[in-house]
């Protein structure tokens, strides 16, 4: 019976002397940095899901701005396109493209919204009303889910450059890769603009 117990105990003391020494931290970082990247994307889908209803809306108030409309249906189709699973995020470039995609939506839903201040019957229009509201909703949420991500992915960098974590990562979690953060799309400081053409008639 003490034969068999020594060594049962000799791995439970190893199991806690790694836990307790960071050996987990690596995996658990990058598992949370992957549920944070999760939410993104279900926010992200969350606003494509809302667009079309919001484009019908738009459409049917027949706003002379046709190819505002076409590039929110472009841009949209772009964005649902590019999908980054969780296990590419070590790979800026993917993450790049992702990023950029998503922000030209975000470009082209600003510059409709602006479109169509010009337009009081839409403005009034209790479908746009409570479409914009859910897509304002869903932008902030968008930002708390980018922030949580970047949260959760400097951790696990910080984690695998500095001591014991970096130990780690270069001998039982070697294949462990930094994590990309998200930054402002480029040209994101300035505001979209447009050129109205109310006075034309309806698809010109």
């Amino acid at each position: 019976m003490t034969v068999l117990r020594t060594p049962v105990l000799a791995v439970a003391a190893a199991t806690l002397t790694l836990g307790g020494c960071g050996y987990n931290t690596i995996p658990a970082q990058n598992e949370a940095a992957k549920e944070a990247w999760a939410n993104v994307e279900a926010q992200y889908q969350r606003r494509a899901d809302l667009i079309p209803n919001l484009v019908a809306t738009v459409q049917a108030a027949s706003i002379a701005e046709r190819e505002t409309l076409t590039q929110v249906i472009e841009a949209r189709s772009r964005a649902t396109s590019i999908q980054l699973d969780a296990d590419a995020l070590s790979d800026p470039a993917a993450v790049a493209r992702y990023q950029a995609a998503q922000g030209e939506l975000s470009q082209a839903l600003s510059r409709l919204m602006l479109v169509v201040e010009q337009y009081p019957q839409v403005q009034s229009n209790a479908n746009f009303v409570a479409l914009q509201s859910q897509l304002e909703g869903t932008e902030n949420r968008i930002a708390v889910a980018r922030r949580d991500y970047n949260a959760a992915a400097r951790a696990y960098n910080t984690t695998l450059r500095t001591f014991p974590g970096n130990l780690w990562a270069a001998t039982f979690h070697s294949g462990s890769e930094p994590l990309p953060l998200f930054t402002a799309a480029p040209g994101a400081e300035t505001a979209p603009q447009v050129q109205f053409n109310t006075g034309a008639a309806p698809g010109q």
